[in-house]
């Protein structure tokens, strides 16, 4: 049997089992006494047994009553505890979010964005994976990320994408090095530098090595990982490196200078990335608003940025 009993004719039954009185009860749950005897007698129905004795001047419980009460006040707990931990995740006083970055964002970009995600909602848990582009969006499609911050590729049908920022590359060099003075860099005057590149795995040597080819550098056979080795590489003057404005932060070292690439076409685009199959969780929708926020107001500085610049350009200023 199939018993369709609602939390309302539960908490009828345990208000008659509290006040053992159908006027009492019916006060407690805000209804008339006709209406709150047909909601015990549809509940006994359900049950299939009587659950109270009745007479002119007493309510009792019967021993099947005596059975269910603690079941209902279980059932009850059990439902009330269930709807205040929904709303703890409806309010994002509780869940958990995971977000996959390239190492450029999340070392640099990123966390500020975090660190107001957790201020709003401190309960929250949240998770950063700061991965190359193809791992991140491996996490995004096995469900360990709800997000990514990463470059375009070739996997992209698969997910929802819209723009997160334009990032334009850099020369890096020692101060000593013959580009060193220069305020702008063409592509042809890299010809004849030692380059040192980061792994053909990161997005950051696919895009360059899309763009850059043939442009006459000079492979220096030094091929590494992280930003950091490629740093202290050209601090020793074994080569330059360009890379993204994003990871310059890397590059602030007192004998090292970054000069930007007069290069329109060699900019990374970076995207936010999301599953175009699975919803978003409320926390998770909640940290991509704040990415989307922090996108838009960037890219109203930029522009605003490159305002100011365009009248000094039309005086001929370099």
């Amino acid at each position: 049997m199939q018993a369709n009993i609602s939390t309302r004719l539960l908490q009828a039954f345990l208000a008659l089992a509290d006040c053992r009185h159908f006027g009492h009860a019916a006060e407690r749950c805000h209804v008339s006494q006709s209406a709150f005897s047909a909601m015990i007698q549809k509940l006994e129905a359900a049950a299939g047994a009587r659950l109270f004795e009745r007479d002119t001047r007493n309510v009792t419980l019967t021993p099947e009553g005596e059975l269910f009460v603690e079941v209902a006040r279980q059932l009850v707990a059990d439902i009330e505890a269930a709807f205040s931990d929904m709303s703890d995740y409806v309010a994002r006083r509780k869940g958990r979010v995971a977000i996959a970055a390239l190492p450029s964002l999340a070392a640099g970009w990123l966390p500020p964005v975090l660190a107001d995600y957790r201020t709003r909602y401190p309960g929250v848990q949240v998770e950063l994976f700061d991965a190359i582009s193809d791992h991140c969006l491996d996490l995004l499609r096995h469900g360990k990320a709800d997000i990514a911050l990463t470059a375009p590729g070739p996997n992209l049908l698969e997910f929802d994408t819209q723009p997160l920022c334009s990032d334009p590359f850099y020369l890096v060099c020692r101060k000593d090095h013959k580009l060193a003075a220069r305020r702008r860099i063409k592509v042809p005057q890299l010809a004849g530098c030692e380059l040192i590149h980061l792994a053909r795995s990161t997005s950051v040597r696919q895009h360059l090595d899309a763009m850059l080819h043939p442009g006459g550098t000079i492979n220096t056979g030094l091929e590494v990982e992280h930003l950091a080795t490629v740093a202290a590489l050209i601090e020793s003057g074994l080569g330059v490196s360009v890379v993204p404005e994003l990871t310059l932060f890397q590059f602030r070292l007192p004998n090292l200078v970054a000069i930007p690439l007069d290069a329109p076409e060699l900019v990374r685009p970076l995207l936010i990335v999301t599953p175009k199959e699975r919803s978003l969780s409320i926390a998770a929708q909640g940290l991509l608003e704040l990415v989307e926020e922090k996108a838009e107001k960037a890219a109203l500085e930029a522009g605003d940025a490159r305002q100011k610049k365009a009248p000094a350009r039309a005086r001929g200023r370099p």
